[in-house]
């Protein structure tokens, strides 16, 4: 049985809890491998070695720095298959779908590489008499980033990327069922050139996330996961004293307009729903179209495009999802179609009972239409996250701009459509964090910033581009004054609120 162990230079004694968590071949039904759970023992030590080599790196100029970062980018494209095909080993998704988790984590480190730029504070001469006053950003000293399974690339570089880059030493709780990619950008982010113990990587469980929200030292915490944690997670880090940013769960709609090319809508909709078999934050799990007409001609195209899918392993090239991450996530998928089943809906494509031949214990769950979804069915209120996509029928565009805007979650929402002005107007009024005009994913670039809204997002900054940089920074204004030591100044003046008149 392969052992995956955390990544930290410094080991205490008899740190070991004994605690391990199984992770899973999900292509073959298989456990692959335990890793190791650690406990406050272990996080003590990860956190003394990052207050060891944090100064130094904060102290080092932001050029250097960057060196770093491009260097491990460079690491990172060298390693990309390898990266791809261990990721795809334990979560399940398709080779090429694991490079682009890879490739999105990626354009942050890039981004990252532009540290002395980004990092460059204002300046005001003249702000009074003989005055000037300037800004600086200084990191917090210590971060640590809570991550989940479905991008076990993607969301730690978001995170890691930027607070190391700012001077932050960081420490990385990822997810226990498939630990083993952020194990290994450690190990090159170190071949990188980062001084051992600026990135750790720890495993473990609640006592694990409990433990880093606790921990006086450390400074800001980023999280994405369930909502129900998030909220958890914010509360808990705000309460002792920490920058907290958490991001939760999702259920994106997808506006179809009478006049969009349901073509493009239908290819769109395919890869948005049911890529990375619908495990994603951003996925599009809900279609809703505007009037009976378009739910109609909707509907026809869906079905055949739905039933031609391609479920495979996940190192199969031809399939178009592989399966999804455990045994006991399949199994809340499929109950999540049983009550919308119960709930009143219509199963026009049902992929419960799904198995491929010669992998019958994997954990496939084939792909799902339901359609009659009413925002009263707690199937729609949810989120699923698997291969389902549900339609809900709109009367008309205020109806459809209501749905997204009133639901309990605000992530992501995109709108098909070829008139310019419903699209404006949609962006202007939904009361969702990222929209997608006629782009069903709309995930944003990794120079400006991603975040949610209501319930899928806790805490006032977003990740990574500026609002990263604001989040693993501290800012710093300075007033300065340069007396020549002549000037005859009234004592009394020194008792009144000082203007810069």
């Amino acid at each position: 049985m392969r052992q995956i162990d955390h990544f930290l230079p410094n080991r205490p004694a008899g740190d070991a809890t004994g605690r391990t968590h199984n992770v899973w071949n999900p292509s073959t039904g298989e456990v692959q491998a335990e890793v190791a759970l650690g406990g406050a023992d272990l996080l003590e030590s990860a956190v003394e070695t990052a207050r060891s080599v944090q100064p130094e790196w904060a102290a080092t100029n932001p050029q250097k720095r960057a060196r770093v970062m491009f260097k491990f980018k460079e690491l990172i494209e060298a390693n990309m298959q390898e990266l791809a095909e261990l990721l795809s080993s334990e979560h399940g998704k398709v080779i090429d779908d694991a490079k682009g988790d890879v490739q999105r984590g990626l354009e942050v480190i890039e981004y990252a590489c532009g540290i002395p730029q980004v990092l460059k504070g204002e300046y005001t001469q003249g702000a009074g008499p003989g005055i000037d006053v300037y800004s600086m950003r200084q990191p917090l000293g210590i971060g640590a980033g809570i991550t989940p399974f479905n991008f076990p690339a993607m969301i730690p570089m978001w995170m890691f990327g930027m607070a190391i880059a700012a001077g932050n030493a960081f420490i990385l709780k990822p997810s226990e069922r498939d630990p083993s990619v952020p194990v290994r950008l450690a190990e090159l982010f170190v071949e990188a050139g980062a001084p051992e113990g600026l990135l750790q990587v720890v495993h473990g469980d609640k006592e694990m996330v409990d433990a880093i929200l606790d921990h006086p030292a450390i400074s800001a915490v980023s999280f994405v996961g369930s909502s129900d944690i998030a909220h958890y997670v914010y509360k808990r880090g705000v309460a002792a004293g920490k920058r907290v940013q958490a991001m939760g769960g999702a259920k994106n709609h997808g506006i179809v307009m009478p006049d969009a090319d349901l073509d493009q809508v239908v290819n769109d909709l395919s890869g948005a729903a049911f890529g990375s078999a619908g495990e994603r934050c951003m996925a599009l799990p809900v279609v809703v179209p505007v009037g009976e007409d378009t739910a109609k001609r909707l509907r026809d195209k869906l079905i055949p495009a739905i039933e031609a899918l391609r479920i495979g392993v996940s190192s199969d090239p031809d399939a178009h999802y592989g399966p999804v991450v455990t045994p006991e996530h399949k199994a809340r998928i499929e109950g999540w179609i049983d009550t919308a089943e119960q709930e009143g809906a219509e199963i026009v494509v049902d992929g419960r009972g799904f198995s491929l031949q010669g992998h019958e214990d994997g954990f496939f769950v084939g792909p799902t239409l339901i359609d009659r979804v009413t925002p009263q069915m707690k199937s729609y209120q949810e989120e699923i996250f698997g291969p389902v996509l549900q339609i809900v029928r709109a009367d008309d565009f205020e109806h459809a701009v209501r749905l997204p805007s009133e639901h309990q979650y605000g992530n992501g929402v995109a709108i098909f459509t070829r008139n310019g002005h419903a699209a404006r107007e949609f962006a202007a009024r939904v009361n969702v964090g990222m929209v997608g005009i006629n782009v069903p994913i709309p995930v944003p670039v990794s120079y400006h910033s991603f975040g949610g809204w209501k319930r899928s997002g806790f805490g006032d900054i977003d990740q990574y581009g500026t609002e990263g940089l604001r989040f693993w920074t501290k800012l710093k204004k300075v007033t300065q004054r340069w007396p020549d030591g002549t000037a005859d100044a009234d004592n009394k003046d020194a008792f009144i609120i000082p203007t810069m008149g």
